[in-house]
């Protein structure tokens, strides 16, 4: 089963029980605290991630980490669900796909531009505007630059992505001069 479908279905269990207690923003800012731990300790990573660590003391470890950040009894249950399922793997993933449902909720979106060379703040508040009307959310931006962009900008927001690079339209305009 790809990696995407399995975060996808493991965040919405979860964002279905935060919802339920409505703390859906307080289990993200848990999930967050546990990616920081990840990413600072590669041994805890290790610990949590590989399969040869037996279940029970990977659920012991968890335990601990989330009792030591302050996690809730749902997020504690979820990572121990997760281990014992053998997805602690896709932890990250699930946390995005998390984050992405709370905004949702919120009537927000994140989408993300990819450039050719940095564009100003002006640029990104109307690029901003423009995909808030096209698809009537609160568009939220991350503009990063992409090297291997001739020129132009690339938006992508959900399962939209709106090509206006220059090597898209040089392929347009190539595929409209063999037709004609």
């Amino acid at each position: 089963m790809p990696g995407s479908v399995v975060a996808r279905r493991y965040a919405r269990a979860l964002f279905s029980l935060a919802a339920e207690e409505n703390r859906t923003t307080e289990v993200l800012a848990e999930l967050d605290k546990i990616v920081t731990s990840l990413d600072q300790s590669a041994e805890l990573e290790s610990v949590l991630f590989r399969p040869f660590y037996p279940v029970v003391e990977r659920c012991s470890v968890i335990e601990n980490v989330v009792a030591k950040l302050g996690c809730s009894t749902i997020v504690k249950h979820f990572c121990r669900v997760l281990i014992e399922q053998g997805r602690m793997s896709f932890f990250r993933e699930i946390r995005t796909e998390f984050a992405g449902l709370v905004d949702a909720a919120k009537g927000q979106v994140t989408g993300e531009v990819l450039s050719a060379s940095p564009i100003s703040e002006a640029q990104v508040a109307k690029l901003r505007q423009a995909l808030s009307r096209r698809t009537g959310l609160d568009v939220q931006l991350k503009v990063e630059v992409d090297n291997r962009l001739l020129g132009g900008v690339v938006a992508k927001v959900g399962d939209l992505v709106f090509d206006g690079s220059l090597r898209t339209q040089l392929e347009q305009l190539r595929a409209n001069l063999t037709k004609g």
